[in-house]
């Protein structure tokens, strides 16, 4: 069985899905880090193919999508060195099949429209989608049939935790772990940061969701996604469905339908 390579280069962590076109087989995450090179990269990915039984030659292709130029040139440099093969990038090489309704196309992040796409092709019984991803940015990205209507750009969870730390001591290395379903007034620092940013992201999801969804031609189906999306979904019913790794599935489903056809 021959597998592929699908990466998504965020600007805090490169996400790594080894699959075939049926299925991810794992799923991994490196720091996305300009100061790496590619050889550095290069050993990281063939021993993650060796952690699953595989070497450069089981691997048929790849398909990524960025947001990092610089993270991408050392991405493709280390897949043609260690694996032999051009790492394919979407939209740039491989266009996205949804109807871009963005003022300017061109400046929609490929992470976002690969996000829409997914959502599209794995719910393709709802007319109208929102897709929430929990990532350095938290976007909201809205798809009604086959075309991408735009969204929305929020603050990241992780990084909101890491502005607001980082300029007060007291709030240091709390987890965001929470085992209410409610919020409660925090009785210590730690709960009261951890409930203010996990029910407080709920709450703007959930708020956010249902005014964006005013505006779509119904039903519409929230999906979540990204790292943090879990634990959201612990504390608020306003998802249909979380999948962690869409993004990785979508470029599955686009190497599918525009390189094997």
């Amino acid at each position: 069985m021959r597998y592929r390579l699908y990466l998504d280069i965020g600007n805090t962590n490169t996400k790594i899905g080894i699959g075939d076109g049926e299925k991810l087989r794992a799923s991994f995450a490196l720091p996305s880090d300009e100061r790496r090179t590619a050889d550095e990269f290069g050993l990281s990915l063939v021993a993650l193919l060796r952690l699953q039984g595989l070497e450069a030659e089981d691997i048929e292709g790849g398909l990524a999508c960025s947001v990092s130029p610089g993270i991408s040139k050392l991405v493709r440099d280390a897949c043609l060195r260690f694996l032999g093969k051009t790492l394919l990038f979407a939209p740039e090489d491989v266009p996205v099949p949804l109807e871009n309704r963005y003022a300017l196309p061109h400046e929609v992040g490929a992470d976002r429209l690969v996000g829409a796409y997914a959502a599209r092709r794995l719910f393709p019984e709802v007319f109208s989608l929102i897709s929430v991803d929990y990532g350095t940015a938290t976007t909201f990205d809205c798809v009604e049939g086959d075309a991408y209507l735009g969204g929305l750009i929020c603050p990241g969870v992780l990084s909101s935790i890491a502005a607001l730390t980082s300029r007060t001591a007291k709030l240091q290395g709390v987890s965001l772990e929470v085992e209410s379903a409610v919020p409660a007034p925090g009785i210590s620092t730690a709960t009261s940061l951890k409930h203010g940013f996990v029910f407080g992201f709920a709450a703007m999801t959930e708020g956010l969701c249902e005014r964006l969804a005013a505006g779509m031609r119904g039903p519409v189906a929230v999906v979540g996604t990204g790292g943090f999306a879990s634990v959201i979904a612990r504390v608020t019913r306003r998802f249909d469905a979380v999948l962690p790794d869409m993004l990785l599935d979508g470029l599955r489903l686009l190497y599918n339908e525009r390189i094997t056809g």
